[in-house]
């Protein structure tokens, strides 16, 4: 898709609706070039807007459609922190996407070999080589300035060869499972969706950071990422 790097819209309802339309768009382009449409969700409270957005969009082919996560915790599937419940309530119970097509992460498993099993699952669905290349990949910005789970000074941030790892957080003292760099940056599209007054000093240190400053794990996202933002978030970058 030909989106420009920038988005802005005047309010998080209205950057829902429109980050919506996108994955549309990117959906139906997927469709008429491949046969199908791939794309890994994110957590978090903007991209329940985007899903809420998605419930039973006639646009939406579900046999079409092969759903990822681009991170998970390591908890169960019915606990209210787990990606995969959230993207299930507000979005997957109401499309008719067949169960084959949702590929979960699964938190509740031994998180070394599950980040195995889940990048296998990938390569024999996504298609892509060396690398899979996602049609579209979501994700948001943490207020420490992480993305899917790639958090400051954690060792996936230094991975090169694997997709999908098993990454401890000590900041959470917890295991998150999450996409690589690698991944991540062959896709076709990365949406980076960020809403909210009290993201807006943050967004401005990661979109404007000195030369050669690589504090944010946000930061190492470099290959067609389109930013979508509401107007409290971007108003300290985006001053008119």
């Amino acid at each position: 898709m030909n989106w420009s790097p920038y988005s802005i819209d005047v309010d998080a309802d209205s950057l829902g609706e429109h980050a919506a339309i996108r994955i549309l768009d990117a959906a139906e382009a997927a469709i008429r070039q491949r046969g199908q449409f791939t794309i890994a969700l994110s957590g978090g409270g903007t991209p329940r807007m985007v899903f809420e957005n998605l419930q039973g969009h006639v646009r939406i082919d579900g046999p079409k459609w092969q759903i990822f996560w681009s991170d998970e915790r390591c908890v169960p599937p019915d606990d209210p922190e787990s990606n995969y419940h959230m993207a299930r309530e507000s979005f997957l119970d109401h499309v008719d996407i067949p169960p084959e097509n949702i590929h979960r992460l699964r938190g509740e498993s031994d998180p070394v070999p599950e980040a195995a099993r889940y990048e296998a699952d990938i390569r024999q669905t996504v298609p892509g080589d060396p690398v899979p290349r996602f049609d579209l990949i979501l994700l948001g910005m943490g207020d420490d300035g992480h993305t899917a789970s790639l958090f400051p000074g954690t060792a996936a941030l230094k991975e090169t060869e694997r997709l999908v790892v098993a990454n401890y957080v000590p900041q959470k003292s917890s295991w998150r499972l999450t996409f690589t760099y690698p991944l991540i940056n062959a896709a076709e599209n990365v949406m980076v969706l960020v809403s909210g007054a009290g993201k807006a000093e943050r967004l401005q240190a990661v979109l404007e950071p000195p030369p050669g400053d690589l504090t944010y794990p946000i930061n190492g996202i470099t290959h067609n990422a389109c930013w979508m933002l509401d107007e409290a978030a971007a108003r300290l970058t985006f001053r008119s």
